[in-house]
């Protein structure tokens, strides 16, 4: 008995020890907010105590973060949960506290077919009022994949929209079609008169860039007036892309990616008039969210990307000098959690959503402080 019970003793102290050399090796203290979201998709904060998170089922949630309070908000867009379309992101308006103005992408049923749409609608407390499409985009199918979809404002208060290519390779590169686009829409939904493609006969007027596949990450650095992109290859490929007006990214025409059988999609990954990607996965991590560090909590990461991962379920941190990745480093693999939204919330801490049935909202502050 004593021998079992010395054992007992060694095993319990080297579980203690590996756990707390995981959790050492991590620079984040890991704080989990409010538990059971419904396939949480997007978040936004409206102020020092309070998030708003979209489910992907159609709900709205208001969090409040010292608590986890969880209040369901009403109002909200009519989405058609179809694949892996549903109630996608939520952004606030550059000038929310003055105006209330929130913007959601979502899934929207046209007839028998389904597209990524873009709503606008005013916060009243706990409803959303005024709700109404300001985009309807013609990425139309009958199936549920690739609908994108972030949303994220510039500096002149311009509002970009990723669309994925709805699983139709070639609509990609067609200007005609908005899918498989980054699109760039003013808070109302009129068209910039300085778009790419706007005196372009038979093109979209609303496209800022072509040739992306699923783009579910999208993220304004407002220091450097950078946007920057990240988009799901297929079996390989994953790209993190800086946005410049007119670009072609290359999908399908050009990819590190391959058929999900293993069979190659082009023996191209490079051509004159397309874009190489800043950073590139292979294997594919399927990213999901995407940030730039600012704020004074992490100041020795400041300007990095900071991505999240749905299939390797890990946060994927990128570090930057000023358009070049320059090295990657992986944390958060032993939460074992799809990850599917990252932010910088208040006081420069980083929150995360997580994509389950119980999804969480975490925290995570420096481990140091």
């Amino acid at each position: 008995m004593a021998t079992m019970k010395k054992f007992v003793l060694i095993i319990a102290v080297f579980i203690t020890f590996y756990a707390l050399e995981i959790l050492g090796s991590e620079p984040f203290k890991i704080k989990t907010i409010t538990r059971n979201l419904q396939y949480p998709w997007g978040m936004v904060f409206i102020d020092d105590q309070t998030a708003l998170v979209t489910e992907k089922t159609g709900k709205i949630k208001q969090i409040t973060l010292n608590t986890g309070k969880q209040t369901t908000i009403s109002g909200g867009p009519e989405v058609v949960v179809v694949g892996q379309g549903g109630l996608l992101d939520i952004v606030k308006h550059p000038l929310f506290d003055q105006n209330q103005l929130l913007y959601f992408s979502y899934s929207k049923q046209i007839g028998q077919q389904n597209t990524t749409a873009v709503a606008k609608g005013q916060l009243h407390r706990n409803e959303i009022k005024n709700i109404h499409d300001i985009l309807i985009t013609n990425a139309t199918s009958q199936g549920g994949h690739h609908f994108g979809s972030r949303l994220a404002f510039d500096k002149n208060g311009l509002l970009y929209v990723t669309v994925g290519e709805r699983a139709d390779r070639k609509r990609a590169q067609l200007l005609g079609s908005h899918a498989g686009k980054v699109l760039r829409i003013r808070d109302n939904g009129a068209i910039p008169n300085n778009n790419p493609f706007i005196n372009k006969a038979n093109a979209k007027p609303e496209i800022f860039t072509l040739g992306h596949r699923n783009p579910q990450g999208l993220v304004y650095d407002a220091e450097s007036d950078r946007m920057w992109v990240h988009e799901h290859g297929p079996k390989g490929g994953d790209e993190v892309n800086l946005l410049k007006a007119g670009v072609n990214y290359g999908w399908p025409v050009i990819t590190y990616g391959k058929e999900y059988s293993g069979f190659k999609i082009t023996d191209k990954t490079h051509h004159p008039n397309m874009a190489q990607p800043a950073w590139q996965w292979t294997p594919s991590i399927a990213p999901s969210g995407i940030l730039i560090i600012t704020g004074p909590q992490f100041p020795e990461w400041r300007g990095d990307l900071l991505v999240g991962a749905l299939k390797f379920r890990l946060l994927s941190h990128l570090s930057m000098n000023q358009e070049t990745v320059t090295s990657e480093k992986r944390y958060l693999k032993h939460l074992k959690e799809r990850i599917r939204a990252i932010k910088m919330g208040p006081k420069g801490n980083i929150y995360l959503l997580t994509d389950s049935a119980k999804g969480r909202l975490i925290k995570l502050s420096p481990a140091s402080k």
